[in-house]
């Protein structure tokens, strides 16, 4: 019903405006509904400016890393968890699908850390093509786990990628628009994005 009432305002935006580069994006737009996300992996991972990419405990990790990570944990005023989240799109469309604006909220182990706005126009290219959004992510692990103890917060930060990469402890609730004309169209509802991919 949702994706009816936006397919229904896609159609009567295309009898405002006749425009042809409008149009194209608006049927971009509408190829976008059928399309299926997924988070497709983690890169650049770090906690306190330490490097955690392949880390699951401390002891992975050099003296100096581990101190300057436990010391933020017990006694610093913030303990930032900052990573590149990269979103993979697929097109099932025998058209290009696009978006201009996507907004998310980044959710680890069903705990809500912060939402974002990315601006970059992304297309996606027809016929099972793929597109990678990357997101840059910034959470204060203090601020979102208040109450918890120093060696939970670090630990919680560490091993966030999983296995390969894979984002498994990740989810991102999602909602692309497109710019039509004057217009901003979003996309109906929100799409609930974790590491398989899912148009819902």
């Amino acid at each position: 019903m949702k994706k009816f009432r936006f397919l229904s305002l896609v159609l009567l935006t295309m009898l405002t405006v006749s425009a042809c580069d409008v149009l194209n994006q608006v049927q971009q737009m509408a190829n976008l509904t059928k399309c299926e996300f997924r988070l497709n992996s983690v890169d650049q991972l770090r906690l306190a400016g330490v490097n955690i990419q392949q880390v699951s405990q401390l002891s992975d990790l050099n003296f100096l890393d581990a101190a300057k990570i436990t010391t933020a944990a017990l006694s610093g005023a913030s303990l930032p968890l900052n990573f590149t989240l990269n979103v993979e799109a697929k097109n099932p469309n025998p058209a290009v699908a696009g978006l201009n604006r996507l907004e998310w909220t980044l959710l680890i182990d069903d705990i809500e850390m912060v939402s974002g706005v990315n601006e970059d126009r992304v297309q996606i290219p027809a016929n099972g093509g793929t597109s990678i959004l990357p997101l840059t992510i910034g959470v204060d692990l203090k601020q979102v786990l208040k109450g918890k103890s120093g060696d939970a917060i670090a630990n919680f930060g560490l091993n966030l990628a999983g296995a390969g990469n894979k984002p498994t402890r990740i989810t991102l609730r999602a909602k692309p628009y497109i710019s039509v004309g004057s217009q901003t169209i979003s996309y109906p509802g929100y799409l609930t994005i974790q590491n398989e991919f899912t148009s819902k």
